[in-house]
């Protein structure tokens, strides 16, 4: 399947995504809180469907209730694997809520997936009493509990997504306990996994995010939870309003814990114009100039933050490339092949940085390489490239974002 991009001017009003960082969050408090919640502005997507059905699998009822899911929550697992699709995060957060049951359980996934580190898990898991053993430091994993809880050390240099995962499961364990972070990246993501946490009756405490203190013996408490719009799911939106027209997106919380909430800043500094009204957003293209801009605890940012670099005279100088090796592609290489074979030159010579010239952008065909961001970043760069866009693969949006095209479509008028 293909995708072809020609240019064009936007304008229109869409309605944000609902958010998969929280949905998964708020999947995985439901299924360990004995009794029904009740999750509000829930999309669909393909991490979100994984999330769902690996709760299914731990133990949750779960269904559609005309406007709503319903999940009746109670750890009780029916099956000895656990698929977890492509998800990073749905992969360390249900290793260590797997490691809450007695009977041994396989984790795997598929994709890209099976191809990204998850080492890490097996220090932390040992030492709070769990039988871990990976494929050579890959999925699948052999996980056997119970966790009993105590003190352990998490390097958070690659992520906070084993961290949310310890936050999520240690305060079921027998014994209160205490994790000790170093160099943790992605604070923000954190902040949601606590504020979620909260939302279901359950406290943790941190100090600085170096030490966190999380009470044993505690009980996750029902629930109805409404998920916020996806601020990195927008992104691409935003971005394709400051560069070849004006865009309105609504259900974007202003004061949301979203990491990548930062992209309005980086629009700002770009020189696009950017007003809000309560939840509503309203970006519009004005003359765009290079910008400095630190997405280390944004990652997901960086193909939004290229294509708008890619538009702006003059050369922008990105930070946090070490974020993006293990995404759904090998994210900076990707983005410097894909906008290089639209004339679009990335530089990665320096450590944890890109480096994007702004200039003209040629056309041609590119391949999604399966990364949901990658597509929908290419996508934007379409409207003001010289020549159509092909885009191989679009069908990978279906990841975080199954209606992106639909909408895409909307705000060109159609496709």
């Amino acid at each position: 399947m293909q995708k072809i991009i020609h240019s064009a001017s936007v304008h229109g009003t869409l309605t944000a995504p609902a958010s998969k960082s929280y949905a998964q969050r708020a999947i995985a408090a439901a299924l360990l809180a004995e009794g029904a919640s009740e999750l509000h502005h829930f999309d669909l997507c393909g991490d979100s469907v994984a999330a769902l059905e690996t709760a299914r699998r731990l133990g949750a009822r779960i269904y559609f209730n005309d406007r709503y899911y319903v999940i009746e929550g109670g750890l009780n697992p029916h099956s000895d694997t656990l698929n977890i699709g492509e998800s990073g995060l749905a992969a360390r957060l249900f290793a260590p809520i797997a490691a809450l049951c007695t009977r041994p359980i396989t984790l795997t996934g598929q994709g890209s997936i099976l191809r990204r580190p998850f080492a890490a898990i097996e220090g932390p898991l040992m030492r709070l009493g769990v039988e871990v053993e990976t494929s050579g430091g890959f999925l699948p994993v052999r996980i056997q509990g119970p966790i009993h809880g105590g003190e352990i050390w998490v390097d958070g240099s690659q992520g906070s997504q084993l961290l949310t995962g310890l936050l999520v499961a240690l305060p079921l364990g027998e014994k209160d306990s205490v994790i000790q972070v170093h160099d943790l990246k992605s604070k923000p993501y954190i902040d949601m996994t606590i504020e979620v946490l909260k939302a279901f009756g359950v406290e943790v405490s941190h100090e600085n995010y170096e030490q966190f203190y999380i009470p044993g013996g505690q009980t996750y408490t029902p629930t109805v939870y409404n998920i916020e719009g996806d601020w990195s799911g927008a992104s691409c939106l935003m971005v394709a309003g400051a560069v070849a027209g004006e865009i309105t997106i609504q259900n974007l919380n202003p004061n949301s814990l979203q990491a990548d909430q930062a992209l309005v800043y980086a629009l700002e500094r770009a020189g696009a114009l950017v007003s809000s009204d309560g939840d509503t957003y309203y970006i519009k293209k004005k003359r765009l100039q290079a910008f400095e801009f630190d997405a280390t605890d944004c990652p997901d940012l960086f193909p939004a933050l290229v294509a708008l670099a890619a538009n702006c005279a003059g050369r922008t100088v990105l930070r946090g490339t070490n974020r993006l090796t293990h995404k759904e592609s090998d994210r900076a290489k990707t983005l410097a092949d894909v906008f290089g074979t639209l004339g679009i030159a990335v530089d990665l010579s320096q450590d944890n940085t890109m480096i994007v010239d702004g200039g003209t952008i040629r056309g041609g065909e590119v391949s999604s390489h399966n990364d949901h961001r990658i597509a929908m970043a290419a996508a934007v760069a379409g409207l003001t490239a010289e020549a159509p866009v092909t885009i191989d693969d679009p069908e990978a949006v279906s990841k975080s974002y199954p209606r992106f095209w639909e909408d895409f479509a909307t705000i060109l008028g159609g496709l």
